[in-house]
């Protein structure tokens, strides 16, 4: 009888949050010691990038993202519910929800909103 025990990842979901590109990927594992819910397991295999095993359990705080040396090794793909976001019409900038440095905030009141009032 073997007596091993293996890691076996959980079943990817439609929505796969985390993909890890091994071509940038560093394999510095600072992704594994950030993640609050240990969604990430250190490669087994040397110079491999690290496993998503636990898939299900990411809060999608982006922590991961964010201590990765690398841009673009790690990226977050939020599900279809919570991209949530908006385009600038004078430039045509974009932006969501919970990114960087955010623009500011729209305080015109909205259109026809003084008609109401009066």
């Amino acid at each position: 009888m073997d007596n091993k025990a293996y890691l076996v990842p959980n079943p990817m979901t439609p929505c796969q949050n985390v993909v890890i590109d091994p071509e940038l990927c560093s394999v510095c594992h600072s992704c594994v010691e950030v993640c609050r819910t240990d969604v990430f397991v250190p490669n087994p295999e040397k110079g491999k990038p690290p496993i998503v095993l636990y898939p299900d359990e990411c809060w999608f705080c982006g922590n991961c993202v964010e201590h990765c040396p690398v841009p673009g090794a790690i990226r977050m793909q939020h599900p279809l519910n919570q991209r949530i976001g908006w385009k600038r019409k004078e430039t045509g900038e974009y932006f969501r929800v919970g990114m960087k440095n955010p623009p500011p905030p729209n305080l015109r009141p909205p259109a026809g909103i003084e008609r109401i009032t009066k």
